[in-house]
């Protein structure tokens, strides 16, 4: 009777250390679909009728690779298909990760096939971060099935992945999301009383929420990091808080230019730049030329 106290006290614990984890997390963090049917954007992959959706649905998921700007959902749609798929899910991250430990994780799952039946999918976030070495060992696997690979990166996968491991998967391309995608993405942030800021008394302007849905980017982690950066900081009004379209343009600052120096960003603006001199065309050049100038490009690469 005793043990049996001790191991309920155990489990009511480690929940109650969960829960307290969990309501520290970042609001986009907490915010993050649980079910496909919550996930908001990326119809082109998801939408009614899509291939997608019927692969995961029956479980017989192949290699893929998510490509796409940040904040479009590739780490989420990932944890989505780990709750629903019946296979061992894997998680690491490319930053952190060695040829060693790639090595562990791929003796346990041909250990799990042989004596479960039991497939694995190994999801690698940040994968072009891998170098040739890690890729290589990746290969035979997925080749042979021992796993499933999904990755996620930001970076072009055919300048960041090898060939061979290309080949072996299929690179499904995420899209920044809408305003009115982002816009969903906030209103239901308010509203959720259990992981959002729906326990708080918040009155939110539609104009900042349509601003900070526009000014975004197509990125909802930087939405709502703004959203509850500007609801924990509101002036509180009639026993309400207040979120302005002043108070939502003073968390943003200034706008990010997607851009990298040595990256497509950085070549596809340059190429544009040379071809609107080439054409003749003013009033594109001088807007490449700013953006380049305004996203911290080096002068002497410009000139």
């Amino acid at each position: 009777m005793k043990k049996k106290q001790a191991n309920l006290d155990d489990s009511l614990f480690a929940q109650a250390k969960q829960e307290e984890i969990s309501r520290h997390k970042p609001l986009s963090a907490r915010m993050r679909p649980q079910t496909f049917e919550s996930f908001v954007g990326q119809e082109h992959l998801l939408g009614k009728g899509k291939l997608l959706p019927r692969v995961i649905a029956a479980d017989r998921l192949s290699s893929v690779i998510f490509y796409g700007p940040p904040g479009t959902g590739k780490t989420t749609l990932a944890q989505c298909i780990s709750r629903q798929t019946k296979a061992f899910f894997q998680k690491v991250n490319a930053v952190s990760s060695s040829v060693e430990e790639l090595r562990t994780i791929i003796q346990a799952a041909k250990n799990r096939r042989i004596l479960n039946d039991k497939k694995t999918i190994l999801f690698i976030d940040e994968i072009h971060r891998f170098n040739k070495a890690q890729q290589d060992v990746l290969m035979p696997e997925i080749e042979e099935g021992t796993i499933v690979l999904i990755g996620a990166t930001v970076s072009n996968p055919f300048f960041s992945i090898t060939a061979p491991l290309l080949s072996r998967t299929l690179i499904l391309e995420f899209h920044a999301l809408t305003s009115e995608n982002l816009l969903t993405i906030l209103e239901r942030a308010l509203s959720d009383k259990e992981q959002g800021l729906g326990k708080d008394a918040i009155e939110a302007e539609q104009d900042a929420l349509a601003f900070l849905a526009r000014i975004s980017d197509g990125d909802a982690r930087r939405a709502l990091n703004a959203l509850e950066v500007g609801c924990l900081t509101a002036p509180v009004e009639g026993g309400k808080k207040r979120f302005t379209l002043s108070l939502a343009e003073e968390c943003i600052q200034k706008k990010q230019v997607i851009y990298d120096r040595d990256g497509d960003a950085h070549y596809d603006a340059a190429s544009a730049f040379i071809k609107s001199m080439r054409g003749s065309d003013c009033n594109a050049t001088l807007y490449w030329m700013a953006k380049m100038i305004y996203a911290g490009e080096d002068p002497r690469f410009i000139a």
